[in-house]
């Protein structure tokens, strides 16, 4: 269902998808364009959803994990490029193949670590290396599964942010004034340009903590997106330790050493959330990853 609210100078279009609260802000006074510009969002952000969820049956994924030579369309294969890309880029710390290690992890907030052995048992099962991929095929050893989810959200919101800025305007609309449109799947945002004045959207980062404390930054953004990984709400904790939702995919055990939270702004949502990401998997050495990056970061310890 979509919902929508007016605010002073733009309006608030809301909808549920990818188990996240999701916000379309659409600059422009217009009721009827605020309405179509978050329909076609949340069209967009379902279509991607329902194609590559691991919880359905009757999708490509789904196909794919089955272990059958999967022939897939040039969505997918784009994907599927840009996955092995960046396990290449990050010597195999970013691997859309680790997924099976869910089967022993559970991060609920409890203390229940799995048993070392059955860590072990599941490692033959990880590894893209290991994928027989050749666009358009690709087939998966007995046992692995691939799943997107490491990059499946910040590609929805560029995508909407790509359709939006395509959206045709009204007849009676001046040219030039497409309207700038934040779209906000779960706190991962992509802009498609300036407000009508000429700013940007504010954008606050929360740090988790409660009070004045709240907010660790504020800042305008004008194009791009920005994208947060972290460990605020999935983790482990035993001994006084805390054990990230973040799996090292050559060990099967959490990372150590990095922050709570990593948000990286960059010329896409996309590419903001693989830097974040990236930059949790290097542990203590995540804010010397994004220094080298050149790109705004802001990090949680």
């Amino acid at each position: 269902m979509v919902s929508l609210e007016r605010r002073a100078d733009y309006f608030v279009g809301r909808f549920e998808a990818m188990a996240s609260h999701c916000e379309v802000l659409v600059d422009t006074r217009s009721e009827s364009l605020a309405r179509e510009i978050t329909r076609l969002a949340a069209d967009e952000v379902t279509r991607i959803e329902h194609k590559y969820s691991r919880y359905r049956d009757d999708n490509i994924l789904h196909h794919i994990n089955s272990g059958a030579p999967t022939r897939v369309d040039a969505e997918t294969a784009r994907l599927l490029d840009y996955a092995q890309q960046l396990y290449q880029l990050s010597d195999g710390l970013f691997d859309i193949s680790s997924g099976v290690l869910r089967r022993v992890w559970r991060f609920d907030g409890s203390d229940r670590l799995p048993d070392a052995a059955e860590v072990e048992a599941l490692l033959p099962l990880v590894g893209w290396d290991k994928v027989m991929w050749q666009a358009p095929l690709i087939q998966l050893a007995p046992g692995m599964e691939i799943d997107f989810g490491g990059i499946g959200k910040e590609y929805a919101a560029d995508r909407v942010a790509q359709l939006a800025s395509a959206f045709p305007l009204p007849q009676h609309t001046q040219p030039g004034h497409t309207p700038s449109v934040l779209v906000n799947l779960g706190g991962d945002l992509a802009v498609t340009g300036p407000r009508h004045d000429g700013s940007g959207w504010r954008v606050g980062i929360e740090t988790g903590a409660t009070g004045a404390n709240a907010k660790a930054a504020d800042f305008s953004l004008q194009q791009g997106g920005v994208a947060t990984s972290g460990d605020a709400k999935r983790y482990l904790q035993k001994d006084g330790r805390r054990y990230s939702h973040v799996l090292d995919p050559r060990s099967g055990w959490p990372v150590s050493g990095a922050p709570h939270a990593v948000t990286v702004a960059a010329a896409t949502c996309t590419d903001a959330g693989m830097l974040s990401t990236l930059a949790l998997l290097q542990g203590a050495g995540a804010e010397a990853f994004l220094r080298e990056q050149d790109v705004p970061y802001w990090c949680q310890w």
